[in-house]
């Protein structure tokens, strides 16, 4: 909003020269990040008031961690915080006309809800599993399939009048037409390597990453501060594709695909890190504030659908190990129960405890001890992630 402003302010008078400055993105993307940054670290405190006063605690199962059941009570729905401050410095310093940052926004928002209606039913019904799976699913699978079905003909188009063209086509043809390169699954460290996907191949591969993303993000959240640090850091380093891949000259130099308006969502990514940051601030052991599933489904799918728009599925995968590592952990877990409860007449479990933080926890790791190995794991693999910008 502000660059509109600016530009609006240009148009009058010379004498607004210097406003040029809200031009530069990584100008806005570092005063995001600060906006962010303040509003949730100023806001912070009257939240958590607020929420303690509304008896907004977070339950905790009877079968969870029994060192865990000192936790019970504290307040929950941390989440809006974190989604307040990335909405207010988005809108602030981002382009309003940029189409991919109203999606991430939709999305975000979106699953936002879900985690909001998840959490409502867990601390005023005082059910600890609150919305059932199935329920949550099939919302879930609304936001990302329409998400997805909007993101396969904009990422292939420069506009949205040449998106409506390509749909009208895509209709007329029967339901097939050919994709651009851009548009197909990228893989890492190679030049030029792209799998062509069509149509439905995009629209299933990006449900399944923004899905999937935003229950691994939430599975992570289960320690304080375990999910939010390594979401900023796999946020920020999204961030820095997200600009690579909107700048022709770079894309070209590293051999990326360039994406017209991408690199808007790297004022959005930075908004994330702050809000982030600033969470941490209140999230750190002892957690003064938990942020539920309202801030866990939605960040997490908010790095899946950046992810999908600066073609990086594979990159997201490798940076998030830690978040794919938790969510195979209950996978398995529950496969593997069954399995043997068929066979054997009595379930067997792979792990001491899923998701995997609980399993360390249980082999005698201490919770920041678990929090901070993860940490580092999460840089390491960030780092590992940016190194394809240059070895393809």
């Amino acid at each position: 909003m502000l660059m509109n402003l600016a530009q609006w302010l240009q148009t009058l008078s010379p004498e607004f020269g210097p406003l040029r400055v809200f031009q530069y993105l990584t100008f806005r993307a570092v005063m995001a990040a600060m906006t962010a940054l303040l509003i949730a670290l100023l806001s912070g405190p009257f939240v958590i008031r607020r929420l303690t006063a509304l008896k907004i605690g977070q339950p905790v199962r009877g079968y969870g961690m029994q060192t865990h059941l000192v936790k019970s009570g504290t307040p929950t729905m941390g989440g809006v915080l974190i989604l307040l401050a990335i909405a207010v410095s988005t809108l602030l310093w981002s382009d309003l006309s940029n189409r991919f940052v109203w999606i991430v926004m939709l999305v975000t928002g979106g699953f936002g809800a879900i985690g909001w209606a998840d959490d409502w039913r867990k601390v005023v019904r005082k059910d600890p599993e609150g919305m059932r799976s199935r329920e949550k699913y099939l919302w879930q699978s609304a936001i990302g399939l329409l998400a997805a079905l909007y993101l396969v003909f904009s990422i292939s188009e420069s506009s949205n009048w040449k998106v409506l063209q390509l749909v009208a086509t895509w209709v007329q043809s029967g339901f097939d037409v050919d994709l651009p390169p851009k548009a197909g699954l990228l893989v890492p460290f190679f030049k030029s390597v792209s799998y062509p996907l069509g149509v439905f191949g995009f629209v299933i591969l990006t449900y399944l990453v923004i899905v999937g993303s935003s229950n691994a993000v939430n599975m992570t959240d289960g320690l304080d501060g375990l999910a939010i640090m390594p979401v900023v850091m796999v946020g920020s380093a999204l961030g820095i594709f997200a600009y690579i891949v909107g700048n022709a000259s770079l894309s070209k130099y590293l051999l990326f695909p360039h994406i017209p308006g991408s690199g808007e969502l790297l004022v959005f990514c930075s908004a994330m890190a702050g809000a982030g940051l600033a969470f941490l601030w209140f999230n750190a052991h002892p957690a003064q504030v938990f942020m539920g599933d309202v801030g866990a489904l939605a960040l997490g799918a908010a790095l899946g659908t950046v992810a999908v728009i600066v073609r990086q599925e594979i990159v997201l995968a490798i940076m998030g190990g830690v978040f794919v590592a938790e969510a195979l952990s209950v996978m398995l877990q529950v496969v593997w129960f069954k399995i043997t409860k068929k066979r054997f007449g009595a379930g067997r479990r792979l792990f001491l405890m899923a998701p995997l933080h609980h399993h360390f926890e249980k082999k005698g790791w201490k919770e920041t001890q678990v929090v901070v190995r993860f940490w580092i794991l999460t840089m390491l693999l960030c780092l590992v992630g940016l190194t394809t910008l240059k070895l393809r």
